[in-house]
């Protein structure tokens, strides 16, 4: 026998062998048990490991999400300001306000009467730039419309300049007409 204090007891007659047999099995049971239990406890280490590491990835995920908006947003905005820069329309500081409204306030800037008719036809288009306003081109505006509405304060609705020209349009000249 393994154990010298059973062997004392079974030698006494204190203890049958079925009785030693029965304990050393239920001693066996009892170990394996608290070794599957070591087992499923080191299996919740590993699981909750792998839900923190999983917690942790979509953490990153996101935060990487984040910085990328935030990347982007910073070319889109470089490449708004180029285009103002690139195609800006030289106003020398005309002598006619134009009023406009800019965030619920009324704003102005001073343009020559050719640039303000350009702006009221729709041709000119006034975009924030820098600290203040610029006049662009009604194709640039639209370019920076597609990227940022913000940027474009005013752009007035093309109209045809034949018919603010004519101011008779409305009215029939017959062809007939003997003098």
């Amino acid at each position: 026998m393994a154990n010298a204090f059973q062997d004392q007891l079974l030698k006494a007659g204190l203890v049958s062998k079925d009785k030693l047999n029965k304990t050393n099995k239920s001693k066996h049971k009892q170990l394996k048990q608290q070794a599957k239990n070591t087992l499923t406890e080191a299996d919740e280490i590993k699981q909750r490991a792998k839900e923190t590491a999983q917690a942790k990835a979509e953490h990153d995920r996101k935060l990487n999400r984040q910085r990328l908006e935030a990347e982007n947003k910073k070319a889109l905005i470089a490449q708004i300001r180029q285009l103002v820069a690139m195609n800006l329309v030289d106003d020398d500081k005309g002598d006619v306000a134009y009023n406009f409204e800019d965030s619920h306030l009324v704003k102005h800037i001073y343009v020559s009467e050719e640039l303000r008719r350009s702006i009221v036809n729709g041709r000119l288009a006034i975009v924030r730039h820098d600290e203040g306003y610029a006049l662009v081109p009604r194709p640039v505006a639209e370019k920076i419309i597609q990227r940022d509405r913000g940027f474009v304060v005013l752009l007035n609705d093309a109209t045809q300049s034949s018919a603010e020209d004519d101011e008779y349009a409305d009215f029939i000249v017959p062809d007939d007409l003997m003098w």
